[in-house]
């Protein structure tokens, strides 16, 4: 699938997300079939593309085993419990960077075009997060990204591979078949800069910036610092874009090509492109994995969207959120406030499942099981608990689930947003504890679905508009 930036290709599920400042759910529950739980076999085109758009040039946002994607035949990377193992790992390295502690403060703001393309979920990749084409290089090479709003360096896998590389689902880039590519030398500014304040410190073994990030986990990626062209459309063309070239690699990406960094540090595309596109940025992630989604660049407007504050970090690279409340069934739970301002949340396009402090999420779990009394319980998932056994049942209904930020934004989560499915036996409630109640919460990508997202850093603040994709 080639790289375009023109539009947004999202399918709506029967459930349609809202986002207010309003105080009141839209729903107590969500009434559904049990087989509308289960992806389509089919590729629809959403209505909502204009009818004089050339669909077929129109960039898509799809989940990772959708029927749409690059590796639509392949089931060898749905070993579920890998994922999970996977997901849990990263939870883990993204907690550790924020145990020195949430400041709630705000950003700087920095300097607009507008680009868009297509995200796609990752499951077929064998990653839990979402994907999208991009082209980098000359002439242009596509490659399959996982974009990540808690990373802040682009990289992909390069040749040659000096000691190893994985498995991926493109042609591994070659920077020596690209008129455009330049490595960054150690004794440039470039290098030096990048050696101030960055989780990927660069080093000086030979003349090139290498660089190295080591996960929690045991995952890496090792190589070195260059720039290219990097083309989001035909005519969304960036020089220069400095990423990094990865030549020994291994861990958590699946046979995706490698990470499209979107967090808030220096080296993100964010910060890179900022002179294009204003350090704005949306996406909405596909509640299916027959469904399309969207990653855009670039501020094309947000009437129905509500807008609660970014807050800053210790860590930087992460875009803080104020989760004040949660409310199941219209119900709002009984959680001190404190319990979610202490701990702190940050939202991340890159972990599946939200995470929440213990006692927030054993009372979510708690209200829900109680409104879930009528339906068999199935053997728990080793991540998630609360599951169902819903194979007997030709339709089914599950408690609303909403989340209240700052300034009164209320996000009622669309069905696929509350509960993950697994098979007919066992759905289960989408969201984990972290065991604790000090460590970060992370909202999730799942929670996500269906809205659109809105990363306004000028104006130090998040948005979330209904039926975004």
């Amino acid at each position: 699938m080639p790289y375009f930036l023109l539009a947004f290709i999202l399918i709506v599920s029967a459930t349609a997300p809202s986002a207010s400042s309003q105080s009141g759910d839209t729903v107590r529950r969500h009434a559904f079939p049990v087989a509308s739980l289960f992806p389509s076999s089919t590729c629809p085109v959403s209505s909502a593309i204009e009818e004089d758009v050339d669909r077929e040039s129109i960039p898509r946002v799809i989940h990772q085993d959708s029927p749409c994607g690059p590796l639509s035949s392949n089931n060898d990377c749905q070993d579920l419990a890998r994922l999970f193992r996977l997901e849990e790992e990263r939870v883990v390295t993204i907690q550790s960077k924020l145990s020195g502690g949430i400041i709630k403060g705000r950003d700087s703001s920095f300097p607009s075009g507008n680009v868009s393309l297509p995200a796609n979920s990752g499951i077929k990749l064998g990653v839990l997060n979402y994907v999208v084409k991009i082209g980098l290089g000359t002439p242009p090479m596509d490659l399959t990204l996982a974009f990540d709003t808690g990373s802040d360096l682009t990289w992909t896998q390069c040749q040659p591979c000096a000691r190893s590389c994985y498995n991926q689902v493109d042609e591994i880039f070659d920077p020596s078949r690209s008129s455009s590519y330049a490595n960054v030398s150690c004794t440039s500014t470039t290098c030096t800069q990048i050696a101030s304040g960055t989780a990927s410190m660069p080093s000086c073994p030979e003349s090139t910036c290498v660089y190295g990030q080591l996960y929690n986990d045991n995952s890496y990626t090792f190589g070195f610092y260059g720039t290219e062209r990097l083309t989001l459309s035909p005519k969304d063309v960036i020089d220069n874009f400095l990423f990094g070239c990865g030549q020994n690699n291994s861990g958590i990406y699946g046979m995706a090509d490698g990470l499209l960094g979107l967090g808030r540090g220096n080296l993100s595309l964010v910060v890179q492109t900022a002179s294009h596109y204003g350090q704005y940025f949306s996406y909405c992630l596909p509640d299916t994995s027959s469904s399309s989604g969207y990653l855009n660049f670039g501020n094309n407007g947000n009437s129905s969207a509500a807008f609660t504050p970014m807050l800053t970090l210790s860590y930087p690279t992460y875009y803080g959120i104020d989760l004040v409340g949660i409310s199941v069934g219209m119900n709002q739970l009984s959680i001190s406030p404190s319990i979610f301002s202490n701990a702190g949340t940050i939202i991340d396009s890159g972990t599946a499942f939200t995470h929440l402090p213990q006692t927030a999420y054993d009372a979510l779990r708690d209200a829900f099981r109680q409104e879930m009394s009528n339906y068999p319980m199935a053997s728990p998932n080793p991540s998630l608990d609360t599951c169902y056994d819903l194979s007997n049942y030709d339709n089914a209904s599950i408690p609303s689930v909403t989340f209240t930020f700052g300034g009164g934004v209320r996000v009622n989560l669309v069905r696929n947003g509350i509960v993950y499915t697994i098979s007919r036996s066992q759905v289960c409630l989408a969201f984990q504890g972290n065991g604790d109640d000090s460590s970060m919460g992370i909202f999730g990508s799942t929670q996500q679905r269906l809205f659109k997202v809105i990363y306004d850093i000028p104006r130090r603040q998040i948005g979330f508009a209904p039926n975004g994709c």
